[in-house]
């Protein structure tokens, strides 16, 4: 690799990072030594990247660092066109869209040698198909979970039984044809998972959940991965009032 493409790579992995990369971390990635990436890492300081850290610390990219939107490598084009592909044919007719869009956009602002990546990738998502409908507006839906308000549903199970819920959303998951709703339900008092076409009303709340949305949303990814470890040592129970994620209230 060249050393100004792994300066740049180095960029983009301090971009995607959580948390503070360590030298040997970036070390490994990028198949180099450790010495080169000190080397890396004083070079970009030198042109005013703004890094924070320290040899056997880790680094930090700061907020605020631009870099040129479209700088992509062919990996990228095919991953990004490949996941709006999935997107335009699962998600819900906004998302599906924007999807379409960001394909459009992405074909205009590549050079010309990479646009065929584009128009015609070498992998493909494969179409859905029979996709069930959503009883409420998912581009609501995702505001409130940015925005950490409520959102009270009339719910109808499996059984056909309808309850009221106030549930706190999280995220939006996909199986298959279905999308689902994921949210701590004060019903309940736990995390939950609503089918979206068993939804039959829906109220947006002005109300604020008393969590942060980070804060619940890695509650919810701690009870996820516990869920999901019962269940692969048989623990779990697919009757069990759909506490998994994977299972539906």
């Amino acid at each position: 690799m060249r050393r100004a493409e792994r300066l740049f790579q180095i960029i983009q992995i301090l971009r995607r990072g959580r948390g503070p990369v360590t030298a040997d971390a970036l070390a490994r990635e990028l198949e180099t030594s450790k010495r080169s990436i000190y080397r890396d890492i004083a070079a970009l300081v030198g042109q005013r990247a703004p890094i924070r850290g320290e040899a056997g610390v880790g680094y930090v990219l700061e907020d605020g660092y631009d870099m040129p939107p479209l700088m992509l490598t062919p990996d990228e084009i095919e991953a990004a066109v490949l996941g709006a592909q999935w997107v335009a044919g699962r998600g819900d007719p906004a998302l599906a869209r924007a999807a379409n869009d960001l394909i459009a956009k992405i074909a205009e602002a590549v050079p010309d040698n990479l646009r065929p990546m584009v128009l015609e990738p070498a992998g493909r998502a494969p179409p859905a198909w029979a996709n069930k409908p959503d009883n409420i507006d998912m581009v609501l839906v995702r505001a409130s979970i940015h925005a950490g308000r409520k959102i009270r549903l009339t719910y109808r199970d499996e059984q056909d039984r309808q309850s009221d819920r106030i549930v706190w959303p999280v995220t939006v998951g996909y199986i298959e044809t279905k999308r689902l709703l994921m949210g701590w339900c004060e019903l309940r008092r736990d995390f939950r998972t609503f089918r979206t076409d068993r939804i039959t009303a829906a109220t947006f709340l002005e109300e604020r959940f008393p969590e942060r949305p980070g804060i619940l949303r890695a509650r919810w990814r701690r009870f996820h991965a516990e869920e999901l470890a019962r269940a692969k040592a048989g623990a779990a129970d697919p009757d069990s009032e759909g506490r998994c994620a994977s299972f539906e209230e």
